[in-house]
């Protein structure tokens, strides 16, 4: 048997399990770790700025790509606590990421040692496990145990502690005889689908509600197939976006109370049925639920059985994962369309797709500073269909999510749960790195910018280029919104007169010059007609230089987004689409 450093063994576990891409900050007590990385050279490393910019680094790299798992290291202590942040918002969203960090001495725990903190005990919260390592033997089998759990069932993040004196130790550990184990997923069963299916023939207005779990699954293509097949319109969640084109005939649009279409919560108030798969019935896509479930029947597909009626009780639920669940249901359709028993839903879907060439909202304005709205529609006119948008929260991501087209799975990869501000620059670094030819636009307001905007200097220093859009309304838009009902506008400025930009006029923080100064582009804009020359540019810089490139847009401070308490009640603050001109890139339109 070979005879190894249990840290050495830890890194031929992690190239046995596919692993080729991990992003981390070194320190004291994860150096043997990091050194065994070094030795054996097939996991590269990309060197965050911020510990909890490498954890966002590496959930950009697992939702870049189907079977990707990203891996985040920090050494003991607040390398930890710092990656808490990017454990959270994996867990909201079942995304599978490693984190692995040093920790002190065995004998040193729990005597108040530099930088020991019990991690394991912070972590277990926002982990699907937590564990510090206490025995050098157990090292491989924590390894093996964490991919394990991360691909299995609901995915999930995983933190593993290694003491320094583990890290250290020899050990015995044939890695040529090691496998992973196997993955389990729970799958519908065909009597479940028929059942389903017999629910969805009895209705009128049917509808599928397309969750993130089946773009976990790799099961978009199916998920198409199923509704084209009984002609059931789709509404995708925000998680879910992707899943069906944004301009398929049965793509109905996004229901919820920020991030939804005029049209989608007009179609979800019409059903009276509707078939939810890998999603979660999050309240930003429900409201209440009394007004959201009032007159419809529930069919919920979940890979997670403790999800099933966590938020209300459907009328049918079915523990599976998605993409086996989406299997059945195509196998199952395309035998009652061979027979001819399946309900024609042509008139339904009819009445849905007229609802999103109609319910629109505004766009084409062309005032200076600009407004929001004009912004995405310039984005519409000069991003491509194969561009992948990254963003977090906040008024951008919600106007985003209003006015932006996503034609594909895996090319909106936002955090839909947690939502941490500084999400977005690490995130879209990640993604980079896991596809570097990929069309990548990421999305901020000046706040989520501003948050991590120190991670830009990685995108120089390890050549990951991607555009930026800043839209800078030197606010906290979305609270500043939100604080209306308290009749206020408090502590929510950016703005302020920065001495060594004047020509700001009061927008305060000069992003261009910080941007510059972490060694990548940056081009300011005033007017809808800079944006087309600003992203040729930024395309030539970026081919050129090979670094990030920030686009910052100059909005006018105060715009407020649509939004409301209820799917039946939100609040249109700006004018609404009267004629094709209004609203010229909406997708329903460009048919």
């Amino acid at each position: 048997m070979a005879k190894m450093k249990a840290a050495m063994a830890a890194v031929l576990v992690m190239e046995k399990e596919g692993i080729s891409q991990a992003f981390g900050v070194p320190g004291a007590a994860i150096n043997p770790l990091y050194a065994c990385l070094r030795e054996r050279g097939a996991i590269a490393h990309v060197l965050a700025r911020h510990v909890e910019g490498a954890s966002h680094m590496a959930e950009g790299y697992t939702r870049a790509r189907a079977g990707n798992i990203g891996v985040c290291i920090g050494t003991s202590g607040p390398a930890g606590t710092d990656m808490i942040t990017g454990l959270y918002s994996a867990q909201a969203d079942s995304i599978p990421i490693l984190c692995i960090t040093g920790q002190a001495p065995r004998a040193r725990l729990y005597k108040e040692d530099f930088q020991a903190v019990d991690i394991e005990s912070i972590s277990k919260p926002v982990t699907k496990w937590s564990v510090t390592v206490r025995e050098p033997a157990q090292v491989p089998r924590a390894l093996q145990q964490a991919f394990h759990l991360m691909r299995s069932g609901r995915p999930g993040p995983v933190l593993i502690d290694l003491p320094f004196d583990v890290q250290m130790a020899e050990i015995e550990f044939d890695i040529d005889t090691y496998e992973p184990l196997p993955v389990y997923k729970p799958a519908a069963s065909r009597k479940q689908v028929e059942k389903a299916l017999q629910m969805m023939q009895a209705a009128q207005r049917p509808l599928i509600v397309a969750g993130g779990g089946i773009i976990n699954a790799d099961a978009s293509d199916l998920l198409v197939e199923f509704a084209e097949l009984t002609g059931v319109p789709v509404i995708p969640t925000l998680m879910g976006w992707g899943t069906i084109p944004d301009d398929h005939p049965l793509m109905a649009g996004m229901c919820g109370l920020q991030t939804s279409h005029r049209y989608g919560n007009a179609t979800m108030l019409a059903s009276d049925f509707v078939l939810g798969i890998g999603n979660r019935w999050a309240n930003r896509h429900t409201g209440s639920t009394e007004v959201y479930t009032k007159g419809r029947t529930f069919v919920h597909v979940d890979i997670e059985p403790t999800q099933i009626g966590r938020v209300f009780a459907p009328d049918l639920g079915i523990v599976s994962d998605a993409r086996a669940a989406l299997e059945r249901f195509v196998e199952v359709a395309r035998e009652m369309k061979a027979a001819g028993t399946l309900r024609s839903r042509t008139a339904w879907a009819g009445e849905c797709r007229e609802r999103k060439r109609t319910m629109l909202r505004k766009t084409n304005y062309d005032t200076v500073p600009m407004k929001p709205q004009r912004v995405y529609q310039c984005m519409n006119n000069n991003f491509g269909r194969d561009t992948t948008y990254v963003s977090t929260i906040g008024l951008s991501q919600i106007a985003g999510a209003q006015f932006l087209h996503v034609y594909g799975p895996r090319q909106w990869i936002n955090c839909g749960q947690a939502g941490p501000l500084g999400w977005t620059i690490p995130a879209a670094l990640g993604v980079r790195a896991a596809d570097p030819t990929r069309k990548i636009v990421a999305l901020s307001g000046d706040y989520d910018f501003q948050f991590m905007i120190e991670e830009l200097a990685v995108g120089a220093q390890f050549k990951l280029p991607y555009i930026h859009m800043v839209v800078n309304n030197s606010y906290l838009g979305l609270i500043r919104q939100a604080q209306r009902g308290f009749s206020m506008d408090y502590c929510v400025q950016l703005g302020f007169e920065n001495i060594n930009t004047p020509e700001l006029q009061g927008y305060g923080v000069d992003h261009k010059a910080v941007v510059e100064g972490l060694g990548c582009k940056a081009i300011r804009v005033h007017r809808q007609e800079e944006i087309k020359p600003a992203i040729e540019q930024a395309e030539r810089w970026m081919a050129e230089f090979q670094v990030p490139v920030v686009i910052e847009v100059m909005l006018e401070r105060v715009t407020n987004i649509s939004m409301g308490t209820e799917i039946d009640a939100i609040n249109e603050f700006e004018e609404l689409a009267l004629t094709p001109a209004d609203a010229p890139t909406a997708v329903g339109l460009l048919d």
